[in-house]
């Protein structure tokens, strides 16, 4: 057919849409070519992209894998080298940066530069002066059999004693100064804790060590600044022997919750703030840690101190550890918290065998004395307050504690109506209640306390209040507490004696009713008798007329005494000796605590009273006078929001100056 007739046959049939639907196709199909063109651009330009990163990544992995020193043109580290410790090395160098930036606030504080390396801790050391200082201190290795159970002191599950979660301060440098600190620190430690030591002198009796200032100065410079002109010091240094594994030790040092447990009546709260470096291969060693901690004294007349500090752990040796302390905030504190500056202190810890260790303790501060009542003056400035025989001995009663309830037979005790699980529960209730009374007696932060001002009340009485709301622990409602100190011309011994006899307790508690008191169980914890809890009762004539026991417990130790008591139901502690769970247990506690003190009028060495004259003993402990320490916590109101009437401060007031006057009647 020719061109002609298919145009004709074409016209037959011609559609007028469909011109306009060709070109509606053939705009559809250039707008796909015309995408699909850009697509295929993008992808080319995607892939080039690609390609362009693989080679620069390629070229970054083999420069990583091959570094080059800056001054030499060597290989700074031979092999290759992970993605991790590429982070690290940036992360140092972002930390020099930052070291370079704050060197002269640093300065101001440490009292000498500070190299800017900024080297993590070694793994294999503190350095070549820190090892020979162990040999020559008698810390040489010993074998480690093993492991020892870990230290704990809460008898349950898990910590018992809440802990107030601190406020965290501004840093004031950066984590290279501390690690600088820690190793200066850790390196006078052990200085100070070798024995036969021209920074040590003995006292003529051969009982406690004092402190060299000259050959201090001369042998160590400050790593906090100089010590302020109206601080006092304090430093002493105590060695003796405890039935616990090093490990174990390092262990319970190293955890906040468990430290306080260990301490209870010297340590009113302690929480760990920063983990700076984790120790080495799973183990504490190499441990650097920060920490807020509020430490007391068992009288209202001291206030507490507040200290922040970096807590460093090393193994120098098969079974020798050491653990230092130092402040790094001197400047931060609570406002009725005491200024105190810890120097560096700490322990040394070697094992002797598989059941106990060699302890080497140094204790180290700078504090301001203005705010301690002048009765309390010479006891710390003597060491008996803070003193490392007072930590050591403390330490020595908790780890004898320890291996006693372990124990499957123990001479003197009466455990008749309790049973194993019994006594577990009724030992975390006295724990409770040893805490709560320390609290009370030293308004440490741990509850919220208001300090009362009445005209009444003697100055050195200290009356406060709080609001119990929601704490099974305590009966609801407003609660009084008020405690004083007054010196006692008595030994420890003989106080203690006197206060824990259930048969002269109608002498001095007024709330006794002058009836019998009976002794229904006796839980030992120590080798000494007067070491236990116990449940007494009273009015044992005539059971009918009392639904209370009395909930007690007492230690002594060359630190000093302890005697604390709470009324308890008879229905909740029954459920206590069958294994119940002790925290629904409502009690306040009272009671006293005796410290070992020179005469409040003795001045360097004349004594100015009648008081006698303290003696320290060549095994720590002390003759001649104490302090005793009242404390009494009262529920006035089980309504929280009722107010406190004058009433109620006078009546704890009275029973407090009662109860003094009938102890100094009854004492010969």
């Amino acid at each position: 057919m020719d061109g002609h007739g298919e145009m004709g046959l074409i016209g037959e049939h011609f559609d007028p849409g469909f011109v306009g639907r060709m070109r509606e196709d053939g705009y559809e199909s250039r707008r796909t070519q015309m995408k699909t063109q850009l697509e295929r651009h993008e992808n080319v330009i995607l892939r080039q992209e690609n390609d362009k990163l693989r080679a620069e990544n390629d070229l970054l992995k083999q420069a990583m894998s091959t570094p080059v020193c800056n001054g030499c043109g060597g290989p700074a580290v031979p092999g290759e080298i992970s993605y991790e410790q590429h982070q690290l090395r940036i992360e140092n160098a972002r930390l020099k940066d930052e070291l370079s930036r704050i060197c002269a606030l640093t300065n101001k504080f440490l009292g000498r530069p500070l190299s800017s390396s900024g080297s993590p801790i070694p793994s294999q050391g503190l350095n070549s002066n820190l090892e020979l200082a162990v040999g020559r201190n008698d810390f040489g290795g010993l074998n480690n059999a093993g492991t020892t159970l870990p230290m704990g002191f809460d008898f349950g599950d898990g910590a018992m004693m809440p802990l107030v979660k601190p406020v965290v301060h501004e840093m004031q440098y950066g984590r290279p100064a501390f690690v600088d600190a820690a190793l200066s620190a850790m390196d006078e430690l052990i200085k100070m804790a070798q024995m036969d030591n021209p920074l040590w002198i003995k006292s003529l009796d051969g009982g406690m060590e004092s402190l060299n200032i000259d050959e201090y100065r001369r042998t160590f410079s400050s790593n906090i600044g100089m010590k302020p002109s109206d601080y006092a010091t304090d430093a002493t240094r105590a060695t003796g022997l405890v039935y616990l594994r090093g490990l174990a030790l390092v262990e319970a040092l190293m955890d906040a919750n468990r430290w306080v447990e260990m301490f209870p009546c010297m340590i009113s709260r302690a929480a760990t703030i920063d983990v700076l470096s984790s120790g080495t291969g799973g183990t504490r060693d190499n441990e650097l840690l920060m920490i807020d901690a509020e430490f007391q004294v068992l009288s209202p007349l001291v206030p507490v101190r507040q200290v922040r500090f970096i807590r460093f752990c090393k193994q120098h040796s098969e079974g020798v550890w050491a653990v230092v302390d130092v402040s790094i905030d001197a400047s931060q504190g609570a406002a009725n918290a005491q200024m105190c500056r810890r120097l560096p202190s700490g322990c040394l810890i070697q094992d002797i065998d598989n059941k106990c260790s060699k302890v080497t303790w140094v204790e180290h501060s700078e504090y301001d004395d203005r705010a301690v009542h002048h009765l309390l003056q010479p006891f710390l400035s003597s060491g008996f307050g803070f003193g490392a025989h007072r930590w050591l001995a403390t330490l020595q009663r908790q780890c004898d504690c320890m291996a006693i309830l372990m124990s499957q037979d123990i001479p003197g005790e009466d455990n008749t109506g309790i049973t194993p699980a019994g006594k577990k529960s009724l030992l975390k209730l006295a724990q409770r209640m040893t805490y709560n009374f320390c609290s009370g007696v030293c308004a440490s932060s741990v509850h919220k306390w208001e300090k009362l001002s009445v005209g009444n009340v003697g100055e050195d009485v200290r009356v406060m209040t709080r609001k119990s709301i929601n704490d099974p622990g305590e009966p609801h409602g407003v609660v009084l507490s008020a405690a004083t100190s007054v010196w006692m011309p008595i030994t420890q011994e003989r106080l203690f004696d006197f206060l824990r006899d259930e048969r002269m307790r109608s002498e001095w508690d007024i709330l006794s009713h002058d009836g019998p008191i009976q002794e229904m169980v006796h839980v030992a914890k120590g080798m000494e008798h007067g070491n236990c809890v116990s449940l007494l009762r009273g009015n044992a004539g005539n059971a009918n007329k009392n639904n209370m026991l009395i909930l007690q417990e007492t230690w002594s130790d060359a630190s000093g005494a302890f005697v604390v008591y709470a009324p308890v139901d008879i229905s909740s502690i029954s459920a206590v000796m069958n294994g119940g769970d002790s925290a629904y247990v409502a009690l306040l506690p009272s009671g006293f605590a005796i410290l070992p003190c020179i005469s409040p009028n003795y001045h360097g060495g004349r004594n100015d009273s009648n008081g006698p004259l303290v003696k320290l003993e060549t095994d720590g402990s002390v003759s001649g006078g104490c302090l005793l320490t009242v404390g009494f916590q009262i529920l006035v109101n089980n309504i929280p929001t009722a107010k406190l009437t004058l009433e109620s401060v006078e009546t704890v007031n009275n029973l407090i100056s009662c109860t003094i006057q009938k102890i100094k009647a009854s004492l010969p």
